[in-house]
């Protein structure tokens, strides 16, 4: 499975991306493995991710998300899988956070 996400970073910025292994992703990126902009963000919670069955379909949705301005990725955060479904991609409920 493929998955385009939004993080939220320590900062309050929101960082999109996307992977095939969402629960190493994360970790990657709070190990200041994962892409440079989350490395002096962090830590950084999963906020928001769509299942996709492809890469090509998982990277789309990502540059999409890249467009949003960010009043959009929080409506979208909003309105997005509920809280348990986010914390079952990952496993670990701590690692995300609810958007109130």
């Amino acid at each position: 499975m493929n998955y385009a996400y939004l993080l939220l970073c320590a900062d309050g910025s929101l960082y999109a991306g996307w992977t095939n292994d969402l629960k190493k992703r994360l970790h990657a990126h709070n190990e200041g493995h994962g892409a440079k902009y989350t490395r002096s963000r962090r830590p950084v919670r999963l906020a928001y991710a769509e299942p996709f069955a492809t890469k090509e379909e998982a990277q789309k949705r990502e540059r999409e998300f890249k467009k949003l301005r960010r009043a959009q990725r929080l409506a979208l955060i909003h309105t997005g899988l509920e809280n348990a479904d986010i914390a079952a991609l990952v496993e670990d409920t701590n690692k995300y956070i609810a958007m109130q």
